[in-house]
């Protein structure tokens, strides 16, 4: 592909991140696929990770008021533990087997929650069982390919918090996930200084999808919002089968 066509990409995947960034996580899980349409995955994923650091410093102002501490206080052991073993198994773990995994776990939780899900029912309590499970599996596979949106909303949707907590919560969540990232994906040799001017021009478009997705979330009513949310992950979760498949198969 030619100069252009990276551009395109990169600035499409800049924005999707913003998207995560500004409430809507699955957008996060399409921005390394789609960069990956034009470089190497490794090589997306560790430019991306400073476009995503950069992100979670406006997410974070941006819903500073709407972050659930009780459930950010179990998210962070789980993503350590899932960042550790991320970090501990990136030589031998492919990035294909981990788009099939969590692309099974996201799509069997959506259709499970669009089928069986209804208006009344109660929100699921916030246990430390579920957190730390899904929370570790969520660094994990953030740690490996910037996926961690469909494990996260595995344990955040039951939980149904209103519409601007959970997205400010989320948006806390994965600014944790990707601080941590920085030293393994240095060590790794995925942050590379020569490329940092790439990723400075693709600050704006991601800041720009920060604003646009709080914009949206706020006037989207809550049942709209959730709907939006499950149906992104059944989407994203598709797409992340499809991709992971095909390069098990190449």
């Amino acid at each position: 592909m030619d100069g252009s066509t990276f551009w395109i990409l990169a600035l499409v995947a800049a924005f999707c991140v913003g998207l995560s960034k500004g409430g809507a996580p699955a957008f996060g899980a399409l921005a390394v696929p789609i960069l990956s349409l034009t470089i190497s995955p490794l090589v997306a994923a560790g430019l991306l990770l400073p476009v995503f650091v950069f992100s979670d410093v406006f997410g974070i102002w941006t819903y500073r008021k709407y972050i659930h501490l009780g459930v950010l206080k179990v998210a962070v052991f789980g993503i350590l533990v899932g960042t550790a073993v991320g970090w501990a198994t990136a030589s031998i773990v492919t990035e294909d087997h981990v788009r099939v995994l969590i692309g099974v776990i996201g799509l069997a939780f959506s259709l499970n929650y669009i089928l069986r899900s209804k208006p009344g029912d109660a929100a699921r309590p916030i246990t430390w069982g579920r957190g730390l499970l899904w929370t570790s599996v969520a660094g994990f596979t953030s740690f490996v390919s910037h996926s961690g949106a469909p494990p996260w909303q595995v344990w955040t949707l039951p939980l149904k918090l209103p519409k601007m907590v959970f997205a400010g919560t989320s948006t806390a969540g994965f600014a944790i996930m990707n601080a941590l990232k920085i030293i393994p994906y240095w060590h790794l040799g995925q942050l590379q200084l020569q490329s940092l001017w790439i990723t400075a021009v693709l600050f704006l478009p991601a800041l720009g999808g920060v604003w646009v997705a709080y914009r949206l979330i706020k006037v989207l009513p809550d049942r709209v919002f959730y709907a939006v949310v499950t149906w992104m992950l059944l989407a994203v979760s598709i797409k992340l089968i499809w991709d992971g498949l095909g390069g098990l198969w190449a």
